[in-house]
């Protein structure tokens, strides 16, 4: 009988499941309403409301788990799997150039963005995550890559030693 290689455990972040089934569920309410409506302009803006909103449940259902972090030993080291929509894309620790928490204001608020600058096909690649990709503060998910040796302490948190050591920590 043969041993079957032991596999780490795995970090996986994505868009909160009832979140895309609530966007599935609107999408087909507005669809309904869209086949009711007598106002020919309001059901063409309705229907265009359900299409659109149903391509943003598509596109989070595809795109699960969005990030995973897949550990490993030796020559099989840790790996940063990102979910698109043509499918996933690994990228080991020496191929992530950059990995930090960017805030942007929007409406009104700082809204946190996790930012991953990659190596990818010899190109550098900029890829940005929200909350709505991630399901949770992106900081977790950075000090989740710092741990799992995927980003750098310097990177991560400029000038300060660690991660419990970054602003507003308490």
């Amino acid at each position: 009988m043969t041993e079957q290689p032991q596999v780490g455990p795995r970090l996986t972040w994505s868009t909160p499941l009832p979140a895309l089934i609530v966007a599935t569920l609107g999408a087909v309410a507005l669809g309904v309403a869209a086949v009711l409506s007598t106002d020919p302009p309001g059901r063409l803006l309705i229907g265009l409301g359900a299409v659109l909103l149903l391509v943003l449940a598509l596109i989070g259902f595809r795109q699960r788990p969005r990030l995973e972090v897949r550990t490993g030993t030796g020559a099989d080291g840790p790996r940063l799997i990102v979910r698109g929509v043509l499918g996933p894309v690994e990228y080991a620790p020496e191929q992530i150039r950059r990995a930090r928490v960017v805030s942007f204001p929007r409406l009104g608020r700082r809204v946190p963005n996790l930012e991953l600058d990659v190596e990818h096909r010899g190109d550098e690649r900029l890829l940005i995550f929200g909350r709505w990709d991630l399901g949770t503060h992106p900081q977790d998910v950075l000090d989740a890559l710092v741990v799992h040796r995927l980003a750098r302490l310097s990177d991560a948190y400029p000038g300060e030693i660690g991660p419990d050591d970054r602003p507003g920590a308490w």
